[in-house]
């Protein structure tokens, strides 16, 4: 199953102009927990998807809102020249595809 599969939402949007952040939210506890034990290996799939260090990724799982934030630096400070997401709203597509 892939994440796009579970999640309700998943978005991207700035964290500051030098940082990304991801914004998964499921529709059930169930999914939630689901991805909640596996957070080792979600971190290690978006290093790799990204182009990371492990050490740049974090990933925080929010129980309230049965919603998980993963942030990682930006290539490209937001607004700088070669800029291509101003607001990195387009920026979650390799998250879609990982395997949950």
């Amino acid at each position: 199953m892939q994440l796009q599969d579970i999640a309700r939402v998943l978005r991207s949007k700035n964290a500051g102009p030098c940082l990304i952040t991801f914004d998964v939210m499921f529709g059930n506890r169930k999914d939630f927990d689901r991805v909640c034990s596996q957070l080792h290996r979600l971190r290690t799939e978006v290093a790799s998807r990204y182009g990371r260090s492990e050490n740049e990724v974090r990933v925080i799982a929010y129980e309230p809102a049965q919603a998980v934030k993963i942030t990682i630096p930006r290539d490209v400070m937001s607004g700088d020249p070669g800029d291509r997401d101003v607001y990195g709203a387009q920026q979650h597509a390799p998250l879609l595809e990982i395997e949950i």
